[in-house]
């Protein structure tokens, strides 16, 4: 079955929004090229918080992504940059993109937050997707 990826990132500041840019536009495009990408895309919300959506043919094809190329150097940099991050992934029928309303309520209910160096309170206390 598919595997619907979702991530959400919240730039602790502005001034990280062009190498964050730079980087997500990188892994876009790494993930649109690679071996059992099914479908990929991304938005972003008031210029801090960033979302993508990835579905892949099997969790394999998602590692070998999350692990090399633009995607592994983003990584590296993400802790300092971001104040939240957080991801969930769950097995799907289809390899269509979930649709956003289905990737929020899907993190809030059952993602997990990753590491930051500097978390925000609602970050710290494990909230996914802190209410505006």
């Amino acid at each position: 079955m598919p595997l619907a990826s979702i991530t959400r990132l919240r730039l602790r500041s502005l001034r990280f929004a062009p190498f964050l840019f730079w980087r997500a536009f990188g892994s876009l495009r790494q993930a649109r090229g690679s071996d059992g990408c099914l479908a990929s895309d991304a938005r972003t919300i008031g210029g801090r918080i960033f979302w993508t959506r990835t579905v892949w043919r099997d969790t394999q094809a998602m590692r070998a992504f999350m692990t090399g190329g633009a995607h592994a150097l983003a990584m590296r940099r993400l802790p300092d940059w971001c104040d939240e991050a957080a991801v969930v992934h769950w097995e799907q029928a289809s390899a269509q993109l979930p649709p956003w309303s289905e990737a929020e309520t899907r993190m809030r209910t059952a993602g997990r937050t990753s590491r930051v160096r500097h978390p925000s309170p609602a970050h710290a206390s494990g909230e996914t997707v802190p209410e505006a």
